[in-house]
């Protein structure tokens, strides 16, 4: 009777949690969080140790945690950080780089693009340019809003790490069969869904998010945690040379990855390791990662 109670009781925790958007934490897993220049941090570890090495740099836009340079002078220190990552990188694992636009008196610069050849003079291959789109950003005056940024998901190989069954999304038609042929009255799709393709529609972390922090440019936990999912394993080591307030170590924590991460600035680091102590006591909120977009209903006159 006791284990029965037992498990109710765990059943009961774990619909709580998840009507809460409470991360329940998965353990053992190891955090090795920094306050350092990220060169120093990463020179630190040993090659070929990362399996996923996730970031969104700074855009070279003048915010507050950056300091703005020529753009020359942008492009040399990432392609220092990027050596490094490259060193860094498991034989199967994946550089995932996060990037948007740098702009300049106006003229947009297309930082995946500019930034792409470095990836490729490193003999890595491009295996997605995932699209990222969210509703809410730029309100521009002389241009069309961007409302988007890029991921540039490269590998050293053929032969590395892709896990999609964990990371389908529902299917449009999760019920269609085959009306004819030797599959007829069979499901014609995945019973665990689709591939969610190669444009993600997941909210950036604006005020009204649930997992808002005092980082102006936060990524949400999501978005780093389909990466995680789809592009290491369990025990895995999952690197942010650009930690910011944790997003990156969050996803990876909280799904039995191992989380390497630094930042310069002692704020964000300290609110990082804050987050990561709310995931260890069950009350850390964040966003699921497959939750529908929410669609405010029409208002009538």
């Amino acid at each position: 009777m006791a284990h029965v109670d037992t498990e109710l009781m765990v059943m009961a925790l774990q619909n709580t949690l998840r009507k809460s958007n409470v991360v329940a934490f998965k353990k053992p897993t190891v955090s090795v969080i920094e306050c350092k220049d990220n060169l120093d941090f990463m020179r630190a570890q040993k090659k070929a140790s990362m399996h996923l090495i996730v970031t969104s740099p700074p855009y070279n836009i003048g915010k507050p945690y950056e300091k703005r340079t020529s753009l020359d002078i942008y492009i040399e220190n990432q392609a220092a950080t990027i050596a490094e990552a490259v060193r860094l990188l498991h034989p199967k694992g994946s550089i995932c780089w996060q990037v948007g636009n740098h702009v300049d008196d106006g003229e947009v610069f297309p930082l995946d693009v500019i930034l792409y050849r470095i990836f490729k003079d490193h003999g890595l291959r491009l295996r997605n340019r995932i699209v990222w789109t969210f509703g809410h950003g730029l309100h521009c005056q002389k241009r069309f809003s961007g409302r988007h940024e890029t991921i540039l998901w490269f590998t050293k190989d053929g032969d590395y790490t892709f896990n999609l069954d964990p990371v389908r999304i529902p299917s449009k038609y999760p019920g269609k069969k085959h009306f004819k042929g030797p599959n007829k009255g069979q499901f014609s799709g995945n019973p665990l869904g689709k591939n969610p393709s190669d444009v993600w529609d997941i909210p950036n972390v604006k005020s009204n998010h649930v997992e808002k922090t005092d980082h102006p440019c936060q990524f949400p936990v999501g978005l780093v945690e389909r990466l995680v999912l789809g592009l290491t394993n369990p025990g895995d080591n999952v690197l942010d040379p650009y930690l910011g307030v944790g997003s990156s170590a969050i996803a990876a924590l909280k799904n039995g990855r191992n989380a390497y991460g630094c930042d310069i600035t002692e704020e964000y680091v300290n609110i990082a390791l804050d987050r990561i102590m709310q995931l260890e006591t069950g009350t850390l909120r964040t966003r699921p990662m497959n939750k529908p977009i929410y669609e405010p209903p029409v208002r009538e006159n």
